[in-house]
């Protein structure tokens, strides 16, 4: 049996950066706190909480004594997070993806002008994103999930368009054409295409790959919407494709008779994950 791990899978460059400051702060002293979980993928944050990552949520951040050290992971944070940190005298260490800082700095400049549009966002309503994301426009952006839910807007006042930075290319095509149809002269809609291509292109990559062998196993945490997108585009072009989150579920069974197997994952799912389950399936076969 030949097993191939996809080499386009792993870690994106804004998980990489974050995991890479967190290992640093804790190599310094032992003591980091992480506003959420650093990533969707449970066997890391076990790594790091053995290092001495504490996860918290906003309830626990808003009573950390002063001088606490608090990384903020790279979907990114509203300005209300930052505001906290400097009224309380914590410090902040900030691994917010580039990508998703330089998105919310642009909504954040057309939240500003005098009269602003309606601000759309195209993206999951509570990801920890999305959330960063309506901060900067106070609250008042509107985060829609499909086409269909455009139809809250008034199409006769001006719309701005933004997409999550990892949502799908196809969706957010489907939701410009549905506002481009309906949008009422002389209100004018502008939309801007903000989806990181590192991420968007892993869909047709993933694809290809899961074609190219009899069985695929999906490594991802089981709270990754990347990973669930991703793993229903493999399984779509190979039906054998199946999903773990740890090395611990995977089953013999799935391999009987295949001569060759892919190994895929996450944009938070680690390269030593996938290998761990290499060696796992070498010893079941």
């Amino acid at each position: 049996m030949q097993i191939e791990i996809d080499e386009g899978s792993g870690y994106c460059f804004g998980v990489t950066t974050a995991i890479s400051k967190a290992e640093e702060e804790l190599e310094k002293d032992g003591a980091l706190y992480c506003l959420g979980d650093i990533v969707h993928n449970g066997s890391e944050c076990d790594r790091l909480r053995a290092m001495g990552l504490q996860t918290i949520d906003h309830q626990q951040y808003a009573v950390l004594p002063r001088g606490s050290k608090v990384l903020l992971r790279a979907h990114g944070e509203p300005p209300s997070t930052y505001a906290q940190a400097q009224s309380a005298g914590i410090h902040l260490v900030d691994a917010t993806c580039p990508v998703v800082l330089q998105l919310q700095r642009r909504i954040k400049r057309v939240a500003d002008v005098p009269n602003p549009p309606q601000i759309v966002i195209y993206g999951k309503r509570g990801h920890a994103e999305v959330l960063g994301l309506v901060g900067q426009t106070d609250g008042s952006a509107i985060v829609i999930e499909s086409p269909e839910e455009a139809d809250v807007l008034d199409f006769t006042r001006d719309i701005c368009l933004f997409s999550q930075t990892t949502k799908a290319l196809e969706g957010f095509k489907a939701v410009v054409d549905y506002i481009t149809a309906r949008i009422q002269a002389p209100a004018q809609f502008q939309y801007f295409d903000t989806i990181c291509r590192q991420v968007a292109n892993r869909l047709p990559n993933v694809k290809d790959f899961a074609g190219r062998h009899d069985v695929i196993l999906f490594v991802c945490g089981l709270k990754s919407s990347n990973g669930r997108v991703l793993c229903e585009a493999c399984r779509s072009i190979n039906p054998s494709t199946y999903m773990v989150d740890q090395p611990s579920g995977i089953r013999a069974e799935w391999f009987a008779g295949a001569q060759s197997v892919g190994i895929c994952g996450a944009t938070s799912t680690p390269k030593w994950l996938m290998e761990e389950c290499r060696k796992v399936i070498l010893e079941e076969k």
